[in-house]
């Protein structure tokens, strides 16, 4: 599934991140990395996905959501 599927409250892990090299160099700046764990805070429809990971939390837009791949962790 894709960032922008996950439901609130789910803990999923980086699974794969696709884009450009600029996207990929920022959200890897920002600690997200492949086998990363994530925990979606919020996924409302038309609002950027709120997420925790390493002790922070990251505002990413829909469409940033939808290059990255998770893998269900609960």
């Amino acid at each position: 599934m894709t960032m922008a599927e996950a439901k609130k409250g789910q803990i999923c892990a980086i699974r794969k991140i696709r884009g450009e090299a600029r996207f990929l160099s920022r959200i890897t700046a920002i600690g997200l990395t492949p086998g990363c764990p994530v925990e979606i805070l919020r996924s409302d429809k038309r609002q950027p996905i709120l997420l925790y990971s390493r002790d922070t939390m990251i505002a990413l837009s829909r469409r940033e959501g939808e290059k990255i791949m998770l893998e269900a962790v609960k």
